[in-house]
């Protein structure tokens, strides 16, 4: 094998020394046994939680997380109540997005062509205390679940629950955005708090196995992707998905969308019939599994490890 001193210190560190081709099934599982389970993104408010819950009736799918992107910033007190309510009563976890972020800043070079890389993180003292008190306002609301995309937030997070500052019970989903894509950088965002890792949703079977390897935590990776991320369509994998990167939440985007962050009542039609062809979406991709490998395992709603609002 080439380059086998490097690959050796790798294996005496606790990783692979080569991405795992032979595509091995992941032993790991979710607190409850199970192998994967469902997200929706982008859900931007109470109508569309509500669009989805509909859907899921309609379609007969079954899914336990649903996410948001905007931001905690720009939902009143109402509106989170409202989704914390969804939430408790169907048993699924909401996660809501800090809302400060470099996009939502006066910043410029999040936006040049050179500066994409820095997406959402946040610069200065200031930004992160907004952010904190974003999260503050969430849980304070019911709220069990956050997504975040700075590093330097996710530590201070951490900490935050240890030291009793924010619910020890809360679940810090880290973004896609944060662009970990590698066993050793994802490694490092299991050791910085995080309990669910969005990886990027191009990463090939290999490499995803790889990552499962050496970490814990739940991988969340998108099987339909939006447009500004890559735009393509991973049905067909999704049973081998399951199969070598359990325990993962299996994520529907969509594509040929509009991007309508930050969201409002002036889209708010337009998020409601985005959140619904999500769920149809999510109903083509589980046929799949359902034919090809059906005796994986999910989970039901309202496991005990999910972020589900407390109200």
């Amino acid at each position: 094998m080439l380059m086998l001193k490097t690959r050796e210190f790798f294996q005496k560190k606790g990783f692979l020394g080569q991405d795992p081709y032979d595509l091995p099934t992941s032993e790991k599982r979710f607190p409850d046994g199970a192998q994967y389970r469902v997200e929706i993104p982008s859900v931007e408010g109470p109508k569309a939680f509500q669009a989805v819950l509909d859907a899921c009736e309609e379609f007969d799918v079954e899914i336990q997380r649903i996410s948001q992107g905007s931001g905690i910033m720009l939902l009143t007190d109402g509106e989170i109540k409202e989704m914390a309510r969804l939430g408790r009563d169907n048993g699924m976890e909401v996660s809501l997005f800090v809302g400060p972020r470099g996009t939502w800043d006066i910043n410029a070079q999040q936006w040049s062509d050179a500066g994409k890389n820095m997406a959402l993180r946040l610069e200065g003292i200031d930004q992160l205390v907004y952010a904190v008190e974003d999260v503050k306002r969430a849980c304070d609301l019911g709220i069990r679940s956050i997504l975040v995309a700075d590093e330097g937030l996710l530590w201070m997070v951490n900490m935050m629950k240890k030291e009793g500052e924010l619910p020890s019970d809360l679940v810090v989903k880290v973004s896609v955005q944060m662009g970990a894509c590698n066993p050793v950088s994802v490694r490092i965002m299991q050791d910085l708090g995080a309990d669910t890792f969005n990886v990027p949703g191009d990463l090939t079977l290999p490499r995803l196995a790889a990552i499962r390897q050496a970490v814990e935590i739940p991988i969340d990776l998108y099987v339909e992707v939006p447009d500004d991320f890559g735009g393509f369509i991973r049905h067909y994998e999704i049973p081998e998905i399951i199969r070598v990167a359990a325990p993962v939440y299996i994520k529907f985007g969509l594509r040929n969308a509009p991007n309508i962050y930050p969201s409002g009542t002036h889209l708010e039609e337009t998020a409601i019939k985005l959140s619904r062809e999500r769920v149809r979406r999510a109903k083509l991709g589980l046929s799949l599994v359902e034919k090809y490998y059906p005796e994986a395992v999910t989970s039901p709603r309202g496991a005990a490890d999910l972020g589900i609002p407390q109200i």
